[in-house]
C-alpha cells in the first residue's frame, strides 16, 4: 500500500526541479534531486512478495517466571529485511510501541508482571510493515495471544482444625471409639471378637500366672475428616474501591479478592489432602454440580483447576436454601462479606451441626481522599462487614483474615500470611487440648 511520503517525494522533487530550470537557478535545482533519488529508490525497493505473518507460537515450559505471564511472537517478511512497527497491548498496562527490523524471520518474547490468577487475556500486537524509505506500508493487522489460565499457588501450611465427627473407619486421625489404630486405650480381658494376635502375654502372665483369663491390648480407632471448601465468586474487587462494581479494570500486578481467595483454599486443600482428608469443592456463584469430597493428588489437581475458572457471572443473586454439605464436614467458606448472603449461608450450615470457618479475602482498601461521597460509602460498607463478622463470631464461627502480615512481602503472589496460619494453627492446638481426640 502506497503511502503519501511517496508521492510528496516525488511532488516536492518535481517542483524543486522545475523551479530552478524556470528560474535559471542550479541550487534550487540541486535541492530537489535528493527527493527525486529518494522516491526512485522507495519505488525500486517497493515489497512484490506476499503480507506479513505474525503468530503466536508455545514458548517453552518453564521459562515464565513467578508472578510473569509470557508470550512467544513469530515475525514472518517474505521480502527480505524490512521494519516493523509494532504496538503491544495487554491488560492493566499501557500500550508500548516499538519498530523492529525483520530479516525473514524473528521471534520476539513478550513479558509482563502479574499477580493475577485465573483465566487472562495476555498480548495483543497490531503491527504494520514499512519499506524502504517509508514509501509503502502493509496493511494495518493485529494478533491475538491466546488465553491462559493461571492456576493458584499452594502454599504450605501448619496443622488445621478438625470437623467434630469423623468418618470411616481408617484414616490420619485417632477418635475415642475402639479399633484398629496405633494409640493404647487399655488392657482389657478377653472378649468376644477380640482378635488373637492382640492378646498381650506380658500383661497376661503378671494379672493371670495360671491363664485363667487372657489380656488384650485395645486400640483406638483411626478416621478421616471432610472438608468443604465453599468459594463466594459472586463478586471480584481489588484494593482500589473506585474499582468496584466494574468502574474501571482491575490492574494486573495486585491481587484482587478472588485472587486471595484462589490462593488461600488451595492453600487449605493441599494442606488437608496431604493430611489423608478427604476435599470436596462448592462455588457459590454458579448453581452446578459441586465437586464431592475425595482424597489425593488428583483431587487436588481437581480442585486447583476448578478455582482457576471461578469468576463472576452477571449480578450476584441469592440462593433459595444452602447448597448441601456432607454430614459432619468441616466448612472452609472463603468471601468478602460485603452482603448478607454468605453470612447467611454459614449461619445456616453452623446451625445445623457444621464446624465453619470464615476466611475473610477482602484485600486492603484503599479510598480516595479527594472524594468525600465514596470515602463516605466505604465507611458504611466497612461497618456492615465487620457486624456480620462480630455476628459469625458469636455463632462460634471461626473467622480468619486472609492477608499478608507486616513482615510478608505482598509482592509474592500465593505467600502464605502469618497470621491466617497462625490462627488455623491455634484454633487446631486449642481444639486438640480441649478434646484431646476427635469422638465420632
Amino acid at each position: 500500500m502506497q503511502t503519501t511520503s511517496l508521492a510528496a517525494g516525488v511532488v516536492l522533487g518535481l517542483a524543486l526541479l522545475i523551479t530552478g530550470l524556470v528560474a535559471g537557478r542550479a541550487d534550487i535545482a540541486v535541492l530537489g534531486a535528493p527527493a527525486l533519488l529518494s522516491a526512485s529508490w522507495a519505488w525500486t525497493a517497493r515489497p512484490r512478495g506476499g503480507a506479513v505473518t505474525a503468530t503466536f507460537v508455545p514458548a517453552e515450559a518453564g521459562e515464565a517466571g513467578p508472578g510473569e505471564l509470557r508470550a512467544r511472537l513469530r515475525l514472518e517478511v517474505p521480502d527480505g529485511a524490512a521494519p516493523l512497527r509494532l504496538r503491544v497491548t495487554s491488560p492493566g498496562n499501557d500500550a508500548a510501541d516499538v519498530t523492529v527490523l525483520v530479516d525473514g524471520t524473528r521471534t520476539l518474547d513478550l513479558t509482563t508482571r502479574s499477580a493475577r490468577t485465573g483465566p487472562h487475556r495476555t498480548f495483543r500486537v497490531d503491527h504494520v510493515a514499512a519499506s524502504v524509505e517509508g514509501g509503502f506500508e502493509s496493511r494495518p493487522d493485529d494478533v491475538q495471544a491466546p488465553g491462559v489460565l493461571v492456576l493458584p499457588a499452594a502454599q504450605p501450611l501448619g496443622r488445621l482444625p478438625l470437623p467434630h465427627q469423623l468418618v470411616g473407619l481408617t484414616g490420619p486421625h485417632t477418635t475415642r471409639r475402639l479399633g484398629d489404630g496405633t494409640e493404647l486405650r487399655d488392657i482389657h480381658p478377653f472378649a468376644p471378637g477380640d482378635r488373637l494376635r492382640r492378646i498381650d502375654w506380658r500383661a497376661t502372665a503378671r494379672r493371670s500366672p495360671g491363664l485363667e483369663t487372657l489380656y488384650v491390648r485395645r486400640t483406638q480407632a483411626t478416621a478421616e475428616a471432610t472438608v468443604v471448601l465453599v468459594l463466594d465468586s459472586r463478586d471480584e474487587v481489588g484494593p482500589d474501591v473506585t474499582t468496584w462494581r466494574g468502574n474501571g479494570p482491575l490492574p494486573m500486578d495486585r491481587a484482587t479478592s478472588l485472587d486471595v481467595a484462589r490462593n488461600a483454599a488451595a492453600s487449605v486443600a493441599q494442606a488437608a489432602l496431604d493430611g489423608g482428608d478427604r476435599v470436596g469443592f462448592e462455588d457459590l456463584g454458579w448453581v452446578r454440580r459441586p465437586l464431592p469430597p475425595a482424597a489425593g493428588k488428583r483431587q487436588l489437581r481437581r480442585i486447583v483447576h476448578a478455582l482457576a475458572l471461578a469468576h463472576p457471572v452477571g449480578d450476584p443473586g441469592r440462593r433459595l436454601r444452602p447448597p448441601q454439605i456432607p454430614a459432619g464436614a468441616l466448612v472452609y467458606m472463603f468471601s468478602t462479606f460485603l452482603d448478607d448472603e454468605s453470612a447467611s449461608i454459614a449461619r445456616t450450615w453452623r446451625g445445623t451441626g457444621h464446624p465453619v470457618v470464615a476466611v475473610d479475602i477482602l484485600p486492603t482498601v484503599e479510598v480516595p481522599r479527594g472524594d468525600p461521597g465514596v470515602a463516605l460509602a466505604w465507611r458504611i460498607t466497612h461497618i456492615e462487614r465487620e457486624q456480620r463478622l462480630e455476628s459469625l463470631r458469636r455463632e462460634g464461627i471461626l473467622v480468619v483474615r486472609w492477608l499478608p502480615s507486616v513482615d510478608d512481602d505482598p509482592g509474592v503472589p500465593g505467600r502464605t500470611p502469618r497470621s491466617a496460619r497462625t490462627a488455623l494453627e491455634l484454633a487446631a492446638r486449642r481444639q486438640r487440648h480441649v478434646a484431646q481426640g476427635t469422638s465420632r
